[in-house]
């Protein structure tokens, strides 16, 4: 059943462990625990008392408000293109963000996150990524736009769960559109077929109550074999989380066991070290993203996906109050998974106003609802 702490859990959730994550990037494992302790890392390690989020997280919100924005057209129009295109339209505005100072001198965009200067920030955005966004060739799963299969596919694809639980859609389509959201800039199949296993067990995992993480993993595992029968990578990605799966049975520790899964630089290896952490810890939050994070490689985004599971499966109250203080960008996070969950209300032709919603995926004028909000304050 769909609950506002649970999409809330899982983008916080995925920006806690990017946050945390995001530190020992780079580094060997070997010297994240010489460095921190035999623990690891455990606690932000803060830059002017912030925890800074990575493009992960940076991404992923980019991704959610080209859903609602295409929802918003939908709505006003009466007419809207695929989720894909907008999901692309907004990713392309986090390119800018990337290359371009603020504020932006050009007035037209797609997402009103352009109007928020911490996102201009440059938190080792990915070469694939910036490559295919700076293209004006259209990646998508028919239609490749390189051979990459790193993780930057998966690691932006959890709004799309969150989103299209408990609407007219069969799971099956939203898996589908996780996966086009990730061929976008990432045309290998291992590239996007993550994807959309990340976006089924977060769907999975809204819509079912009560529901384990492992029933989550496993029913994407039986569906997505249908979706695309003729993937030639299906096995090899089927394979690896089902030792994630085992490993989470063993009595290895963390370390032991996500060597056997990758560094996570990749897809597959991103989702199945996550999977793996997120089965192994299914009942703390805070022991999962530290698994998560604390290993050789690509540390922000398994921590990032890793907590996207873990907040959809325990829901925002289950995150450490350590988590959410000094975590950059909460209140934009909060608000955005508010959006998804919210949904757009209005209607061309309907009598039903929302002035704030207006101006963020109307006008996309992000400048134009702070000051809404301050009018608002003063009749409160």
């Amino acid at each position: 059943m769909r609950s506002k702490d649970k999409f809330r859990g899982c983008l916080i959730g995925g920006a806690a462990g990017d946050a945390l994550g995001y530190a020992v990037e780079f580094m060997e494992d070997a010297d994240i625990f010489r460095k921190y302790g035999e623990n690891g890392i455990t606690d932000y390690e803060l830059y002017k008392g912030t925890a800074q989020i990575s493009d992960d997280t940076q991404m992923t919100l980019f991704t959610a408000t080209g859903l609602l924005l295409g929802t918003t057209r939908g709505m006003f129009r009466g007419i809207m293109g695929a989720y894909e295109d907008y999901i692309r339209h907004s990713n392309k505005d986090w390119y800018r963000t990337q290359k371009e100072h603020y504020p932006l001198l050009e007035e037209y965009h797609y997402s009103w996150l352009v109007n928020v200067p911490e996102l201009f920030s440059r938190r080792a955005p990915g070469n694939t990524c910036m490559s295919a966004l700076g293209s004006s060739e259209k990646g998508s799963v028919k239609h490749p736009i390189n051979r990459s299969k790193g993780c930057g596919g998966v690691m932006r694809v959890a709004p799309i769960g969150l989103y299209f639980s408990e609407k007219r859609m069969p799971i099956e389509r939203s898996d589908m559109i996780g996966a086009e959201a990730a061929a976008i800039t990432h045309g290998h199949e291992l590239g996007w077929l993550p994807a959309a296993v990340l976006v089924h067990i977060i769907r999975h995992l809204i819509e079912n109550d009560g529901e384990t993480i492992l029933a989550a993993v496993q029913d994407a595992r039986f569906t997505l074999p249908d979706v695309y029968p003729e993937a030639e990578k299906m096995d090899v990605l089927q394979a690896l989380l089902q030792k994630a799966i085992d490993l989470s049975k063993s009595e290895l520790d963390d370390l032991d066991a996500i060597r056997q899964l990758g560094q996570g630089w990749v897809g597959e290896e991103a989702l199945a070290i996550a999977v793996y952490c997120a089965l192994k810890h299914s009942d703390s939050f805070e022991d999962a993203i530290v698994a998560a994070v604390n290993h050789s490689g690509d540390s922000d985004s398994t921590g990032a996906i890793a907590g996207n599971i873990m907040g959809a499966a325990l829901g925002l109250q289950a995150i450490p109050e350590k988590y959410l203080d000094k975590l950059e960008l909460r209140d934009v996070i909060l608000e955005l998974a508010d959006d998804l969950f919210n949904d757009c209300q209005m209607e061309e032709y309907g009598d039903y106003e929302d002035p704030i919603w207006e101006a963020k995926y109307v006008r996309m004028d992000y400048q134009r609802l702070c000051s809404l909000r301050q009018r608002l304050l003063r009749f409160e």
